[in-house]
């Protein structure tokens, strides 16, 4: 029977659309978008009137930490953390996640310490040129003579076995470079490399100076990555902490840190 009675045609039942004349209001309501339009009614009226009760029948004595930390302006929910924090650190602090901050610092961090292993410094001696040559005008107009006074001669070490080694010692080939380049504390290039051509064995005052300006930009770009690489660091700790807050488990302020912020200490529970 079952199967005669699904072999029978029959009628394809349409729901009614909107009128023509009713086109401009949209869709035609049925009774399920009616019946959830209701409950969502409802169920706000529902709220209304419990925060309404608890309103009414409130403790006028009663007192939360709560209300004096944290307040809102304009309808946004303000907190004391807050006001410790300059507007563009909230505004990174709002607009990042915490995944693409520990990425960036990790960056940051890998690209701070090959600037800090490949920065070619200068030696000591190419400054000391330099100043002996202001020290100079300074004594000819009777200054400087307690800073000359305060400079430490600058010594090299070398161990040898015996006396007669002592007497035969040749700084230039124990060290393996140039007689010119020996005074050099650093940057102190090999026979080799001067074979090579890889490394100027004399600089000319004009080479020194736009040697050294460059070392002066790249010790600026370090000081400004560090700098970038604290910040960092900072908005990370704070979006842990913020995290944390709002997680489940017991909590207590045990002080705060050197910015004034409060900082938190969890209780170890139990694993089962």
């Amino acid at each position: 029977m079952s199967s005669l009675r699904n072999a029978v045609h029959r009628r394809n039942h349409k729901e009614r659309s909107q009128p023509l004349a009713r086109q401009k209001f949209g869709l035609l309501e049925k009774k399920k978008d009616y019946v959830a339009r209701a409950r969502d009614y409802h169920s706000k009226q529902d709220r209304l009137k419990a925060m309404r009760e608890k309103a009414a029948f409130r403790n006028p004595d009663e007192f939360y930490f709560k209300m004096i930390n944290s307040k809102t302006k304009g309808g946004v929910h303000l907190t004391e953390r807050n006001d410790k924090f300059s507007q563009d650190f909230l505004k990174l602090l709002n607009t990042q996640d915490l995944n693409y901050v520990t990425q960036q610092r990790d960056i940051g961090k890998r690209r701070i310490d090959r600037m800090q292993q490949g920065l070619v410094l200068l030696d000591d001696d190419v400054h000391d040129e330099f100043a002996e040559e202001e020290d100079e005008d300074m004594f000819g107009s009777g200054l400087g003579s307690s800073s000359k006074a305060a400079v430490k001669p600058k010594n090299h070490i070398v161990f040898v076995d015996t006396e007669d080694e002592v007497k035969t010692f040749d700084a230039a080939k124990h060290f393996d470079t140039a007689p010119e380049l020996v005074h050099r504390k650093f940057n102190r290039p090999r026979t080799s490399q001067l074979k090579k051509d890889t490394v100027v064995a004399h600089l000319e005052k004009a080479e020194i100076k736009a040697a050294t300006k460059e070392r002066e930009r790249a010790l600026t770009e370090l000081a400004s990555r560090m700098e970038r690489e604290e910040t960092m660091a900072k908005l990370e700790s704070e979006m842990k902490l913020r995290k944390n807050l709002m997680l489940k488990g017991r909590k207590k302020k045990i002080g705060v840190d050197k910015d004034g912020l409060a900082k938190y200490k969890w209780k170890a529970d139990r694993k089962k």
